[in-house]
């Protein structure tokens, strides 16, 4: 299986990191089954995150046609202040729609609201791509924190159950998703993590399904973590209110 982990400006490290070194150690339990790489819409690229100014390098362009899964990160920022309205922080400047800032914006992508940080990708080849990978079953699509909400502002979630932060539940539930308070929610091809540390244990989650447990085992192990929650599913019965 081969995993790429999308960069965008303003990317938070700890969605790409935390996943990236699972999954890469579940390549090595596994004896070279698993490969993992950077990638962004733009191809290979220095990619400043949103924490810091810290910089990590895609190595190539995400590519569906050579990927089995593609994780989406969510951005890190400044959560958006109590004044502003969310029709000034998700409108027309932060979706891409006339008056957004085109193309990547890499000295821009610090100390930015996260609303407007996840916009911007909508200015690139990304949304593109990301439905590319959408439309194929053969691909897995999963996303950490607010990558859900780069997927849902796309229009590539409508009908699709997924969680986010729980900050962002509520738009996320506005484009037509089935928001799910959850840490992790697998709808099949699209497999989706909650807050910022949900990243290990939906890497974990997705070792586990594709790769087997034992080999998920021995990575949890390792990184002496334990997986939270439970992982949501549409299967059973409705549960009765409590």
């Amino acid at each position: 299986m081969h995993a790429q982990i999308v960069l965008f400006d303003g990317f938070d490290p700890l969605d790409v990191v935390a996943p990236f070194e699972v999954l890469h150690a579940g390549g090595t339990a596994s004896g070279g089954s698993l490969t993992v790489e950077l990638v962004s819409a733009e191809g290979a690229r220095e990619v400043v995150s949103g924490t810091g100014g810290l910089t990590l390098r895609a190595t190539a362009i995400l590519d569906p046609e050579r990927a089995d899964l593609v994780l989406v990160p969510g951005a890190s920022g400044r959560v958006s202040e109590a004044e502003d309205g969310a029709e000034e922080v998700f409108g027309e400047a932060a979706v891409g729609v006339p008056g957004a800032a085109p193309g990547p914006q890499p000295a821009e992508a610090v100390d930015q609201p996260i609303p407007v940080l996840l916009g911007r990708t909508l200015t690139t080849e990304l949304p593109a791509l990301l439905r590319a990978a959408m439309d194929d079953p053969s691909v897995t699509v999963a996303t950490v924190c607010g990558g859900s909400l780069v997927l849902a502002l796309a229009g590539l979630l409508e009908g699709r159950h997924a969680t986010t932060h729980h900050l962002g539940l509520d738009l996320l539930d506005a484009t037509g998703a089935h928001a799910v308070r959850a840490r992790v929610v697998d709808d099949g091809d699209l497999v989706t993590g909650a807050g910022v540390t949900s990243g290990l244990d939906l890497a974990l989650y997705l070792l586990e399904r594709e790769a087997g447990p034992r080999i998920a085992h021995a990575v949890e192990e390792l990184f002496a973590h334990e997986r939270r929650g439970t992982v949501w599913r549409a299967q059973g019965p409705v549960p009765a209110a409590l």
